[in-house]
């Protein structure tokens, strides 16, 4: 059980990290908030996950798992809200970024220009 706690927290930190790398390296805020959710939501889990086989109390295992639930359901939804504004803001695409799937969707509404 040691090990399985050991690695499952190992690899949560690994994907946290991943996601840290992403934020810093990637180009745009849409590809950012792409590396901010995905691997750091799978990384949190893990970690939760680890946690909560190391303990042996029962509320606190159930306070880890309703975490685990919350942050699952919550990421994605500030995900798609942080990507939204940020298109509607005028944020920058990478060059070569196609299709625009976003522009008939927001058509009609007002964007930003792009600086």
């Amino acid at each position: 059980m040691t090990i399985l706690v050991g690695l499952l927290l190992l690899a949560g930190c690994a994907l946290a990290f991943i996601a840290a790398l992403g934020l810093h390296r990637l180009p745009d805020v849409f590809c950012r908030m792409h590396a901010a959710t995905k691997p750091a939501a799978l990384g949190i889990t893990l970690v939760l996950i680890g946690a909560a086989l190391s303990l042996s109390e029962t509320a606190a295992v159930t306070k880890l798992i309703l975490v685990i639930a919350l942050q699952l359901l919550t990421v994605p939804v500030g995900a798609h809200m942080i990507g939204r504004a940020a298109y509607r803001a005028g944020g920058l695409l990478v060059e070569g970024t196609t299709p625009d799937e976003l522009a008939d969707a927001f058509e009609g509404h007002k964007r930003l220009p792009t600086p």
